[in-house]
């Protein structure tokens, strides 16, 4: 019996996550790009912030898996400080209308 309450609360969990995606808007998630523009928008771009890294491309990744990787830097659960820092300032439905927006298509930059 706990094993089914536990794929229940797994299965539930799954889809919040998937509603909240699909309930996002990728023509306004476009008007909200400015801020991820300025590390995602550039092709091959390596930060030094807090350590050496390549920064991922954002277009054409699961929207769910955006919007909870945003949900995770907002909370404090990823920690990169730029990242929790923006995420911060992101309402769920900015989460929701960004993650539409990169996952619309086919990989692409920030601002376009």
């Amino acid at each position: 019996m706990k094993m089914m309450n536990v794929i229940a609360a797994v299965a539930l969990s799954v889809a919040a996550t998937s509603v909240a995606a699909a309930d996002g808007n990728a023509a306004a998630g476009q008007q909200k790009t400015a801020l991820c523009e300025g590390c995602h928008g550039i092709p091959d771009y390596r930060t030094a912030f807090p350590s050496v890294y390549r920064v991922p491309k954002l277009g054409g990744q699961h929207a769910s898996y955006l919007a909870k990787a945003l949900q995770a830097y907002k909370s404090g659960e990823r920690s990169h400080p730029t990242m929790r820092a923006i995420a911060a300032g992101l309402s769920d439905q900015d989460m929701a209308d960004l993650a539409a927006y990169y996952a619309a298509g086919d990989t692409k930059t920030a601002g376009k």
